[in-house]
């Protein structure tokens, strides 16, 4: 099934400030990816992490087009996805921030298969190569074919819902 433009007589409701506010309800995963380039790391927080399919085992998240971290990432075609646990909204911060060294002070292990960085404390950990990137709007869908995944510790995971990261009950 493809989409086509919406028909001619439905218009969209236009107001980004009502759909922001609505969707803020919707929870969302946070996660950080990670890549190497050189000698350097880069990483960036995502609000917007999917499973994707089985088989074959992709997964996706939604940077931003004007995300200075992304293109790094982008042009080695490999990245670690972390799964941040509740309570580590200090490192998410860290990561959502534009420019400098996010990875200042921060001791963490590399990917097997793509010597992505790590972060210690999180809850999983998903070790990607780029299978494809597609354009959407303001944001680009990335797959990754996943190379290797595990589960570092058994704490809830962090989500973002109303502009807070709310804790989950046990």
């Amino acid at each position: 099934m493809t989409s086509s433009s919406a028909p001619a007589d439905l218009e969209p409701h236009g107001d980004p400030e009502r759909f922001r506010h609505v969707l803020s309800h919707v929870p969302t995963s946070v996660v950080v990816v990670t890549g190497t380039c050189g000698d350097t790391d880069h990483g960036m927080v995502i609000g917007s992490f999917t499973s994707i399919s089985l088989d074959p085992q992709l997964v996706g998240f939604y940077p931003a087009n004007t995300s200075t971290s992304w293109p790094p990432i982008r042009d080695v075609g490999r990245f670690c996805v972390n799964v941040l646990a509740q309570g580590q909204g200090e490192l998410a911060g860290r990561f959502a921030r534009k420019g400098g060294d996010k990875f200042a002070g921060l001791e963490f292990d590399r990917a097997p298969h793509t010597g992505a960085p790590i972060i210690p404390g999180i809850v999983a950990w998903i070790d990607c190569v780029l299978d494809r990137e597609i354009e959407l709007g303001d944001h680009s869908l990335v797959v990754g074919r996943v190379m290797d995944l595990c589960v570092s510790q058994s704490e809830h995971p962090m989500v973002f819902s109303r502009g807070a990261y709310p804790s989950l009950g046990d």
